[in-house]
């Protein structure tokens, strides 16, 4: 049986009209005309000056797009969608459906698709209810377990580049739709190879220190912890301290660099 989990961290916006895919498509970070029924798409909003401010599951169901966004950013999100709307027939309104993630099965009923970043990762899927099975904390443990990241748990807003965030590796960007809101530094960062850190699984044999607790090699600060769960967690670190004895709050603390990750730096 699947593990199914509710997610009640998250929240769906509805985008409708007949300029949906367009309008979409030239503020976000990858094609929004690739997402169908059965597919999502993970793209991210970005500030003019290329930093990420937030990301989102895209889904097309019938008439109407829907985000699969954090619920404490829903607020957020449609308003500063719609500043870009000037003349294009689009509407953004709330919607009663929830978030669920599925993973060790086939997909449940609801409109589901595969989660895009990362086959392993299983399903998100869009309901008004189903019978959960598992819950948010353990889909939190599996999510940690791939290195995926969780929106602003892992991420800062106005300064979080899209590939120190696996962005690229984890088919959040299109480099062949057009233009976007923050393409410029987005492209630059790629094709100048200047991503000096990564956000990256770490593991220690206590519960992990808080986000934002500094992570150290000898007296040198290195990384700030991100998101975690008991021994597993995420840390931003700097990759030419990857091989060095690491320490946050006072432990020892060991990164990983997941399979789908590609860091050229340390071949």
């Amino acid at each position: 049986m699947a593990n199914l989990a509710h997610l009640p961290s998250r929240a769906v916006l509805a985008v409708t009209g007949a300029d949906r895919v367009a309008f979409l498509n030239g503020l976000v970070s990858n094609d929004v005309a690739d997402a169908a029924p059965g597919r999502a798409v993970w793209a991210a909003l970005l500030t003019a000056q290329g930093k990420w401010l937030a990301d989102f599951f895209i889904f097309a169901d019938g008439e109407r797009l829907l985000l699969d966004c954090e619920a404490a950013q829903a607020a957020m999100l449609a308003p500063r969608l719609g500043r870009y709307r000037l003349r294009a027939n689009v509407a953004i309104s709330p919607t009663d459906l929830r978030v669920y993630a599925a993973w060790g099965g086939p997909a449940p009923s609801g409109i589901a698709a595969p989660d895009p970043r990362l086959a392993e990762a299983g399903w998100r899927v869009l309901a008004s209810a189903l019978p959960a099975t598992a819950d948010a904390a353990n889909w939190d443990g599996h999510r940690l377990a791939l290195g995926l990241p969780d929106g602003s748990r892992d991420m800062e807003a106005e300064k979080t580049v899209l590939l120190e965030a696996g962005f690229d590796e984890l088919h959040g960007i299109s480099w062949t739709k057009g233009c976007y809101m923050g393409q410029e530094l987005t492209a630059r960062t790629r094709y100048r190879g200047l991503v000096k850190r990564r956000l990256l699984p770490v593991s220690g044999q206590a519960p992990l220190p808080a986000p934002g607790t500094p992570v150290m090699s000898g007296d040198r600060e290195v990384g700030l912890m991100r998101s975690s769960r008991d021994g597993a967690g995420l840390a931003v670190l700097r990759l030419d301290a990857l091989r060095g004895a690491l320490t946050a709050g006072g432990q020892v603390i060991r990164p990983h660099v997941p399979g789908w990750a590609v860091l050229p730096e340390l071949v």
